[in-house]
């Protein structure tokens, strides 16, 4: 199927998560919220999604995620403070936040899995392109990930999934690893997607993950899905399907780093590199760790 392109104005973050594996950190905060330095994760996503030209942003949460809601709101409060203490910098950055976008909320309904909250989006979306990107994982990337993968769909007018080389062998088991043709530069055409395949017959080093260009004609196919692992909803079983009624490209990401942090050791490894690119950080925090006895 090849559609005229039209363009991406709105962009879903799924962030109804527990997020379990963080608790009990997360029983009360939700992991979109947890800090890289003196941002939270999710901050870095909306940023993505700002700087590639979308300002109208779907959040799909839960009764627990209402911090979120209240980062990107306005704090009366805490605005009348700064500016009462001549605090310019932190007063301005506060109010950048609240004004980076259009935020819509909706809370999620439906069965577990990741293709849920994509359905819960449906009314808001409408019968448009939108993209995808989840709430606790991004890619620092010049330009930004979302906007080369912009770049990609409205070329080809098809879906786009963002893909990123895992380097090393033995971790292509933790990703969905594509099965692709070439087309041209970093594009590729999407024959399979195979999940946590064993590293020995893994079909490339391309992992499709983080985020998605995807028609509305995904709507009806999440739809009709038969609940699969878990009893639950799976947005790549969805892309399965999709594969069988029309092209699906992934752009591999240049120059970019791939961060995940879903889990305790990459996130921490996260926070590490960028505070050692923080300028108020980088000096002092690098000194202390060459003078760990590690």
């Amino acid at each position: 199927m090849q559609r005229k392109s039209t363009k991406i104005r709105k962009a879903v973050i799924p962030a109804a998560g527990f997020g379990t594996r963080f608790l009990p950190q997360t029983k009360a905060m939700p992991k979109e919220m947890l800090p890289i330095v003196d941002k939270p994760v999710i901050q870095y996503v909306v940023e993505e999604i700002v700087a590639s030209g979308i300002t109208d942003i779907v959040m799909i949460t839960g009764w627990h995620k209402r911090s979120i809601e209240d980062h990107f709101d306005y704090p009366f409060e805490l605005e009348k403070r700064l500016e009462e203490a001549g605090k310019e910098k932190e007063l301005a950055e506060v109010r950048r936040i609240a004004n980076m976008a259009n935020f819509i909320y909706v809370r999620q309904k439906g069965p577990y899995g990741n293709a849920t909250p994509v359905l819960c989006a449906k009314n808001v979306i409408g019968n448009e392109p939108f993209a995808v990107l989840w709430g606790d994982e991004f890619i620092h990337a010049t330009p930004p990930r979302l906007k080369q993968m912009i770049d990609v769909y409205e070329e080809y007018g098809q879906p786009v999934i963002s893909g990123v080389r895992i380097k090393e062998k033995q971790d292509l088991s933790r990703y969905g690893i594509a099965d692709v043709k070439h087309i041209k530069d970093n594009v590729y055409q999407i024959l399979e997607i195979v999940e946590k395949p064993d590293p020995e017959n893994a079909p490339s080093d391309l992992a499709a993950i983080g985020a998605y260009i995807l028609p509305p004609e995904i709507f009806p196919i999440i739809e009709n899905l038969v609940p699969g692992r878990g009893g639950e909803l799976w947005l790549p079983e969805a892309i399965d399907q999709l594969l069988k009624i029309e092209k699906v490209l992934i752009c591999e990401i240049k120059d970019g780093k791939y961060y995940d942090t879903g889990n305790k050791y990459e996130y921490l490894k996260t926070v590490i590199e960028f505070a050692l690119r923080h300028p108020e950080l980088n000096g002092d925090l690098r000194k202390y760790l060459k003078s760990l006895k590690l």
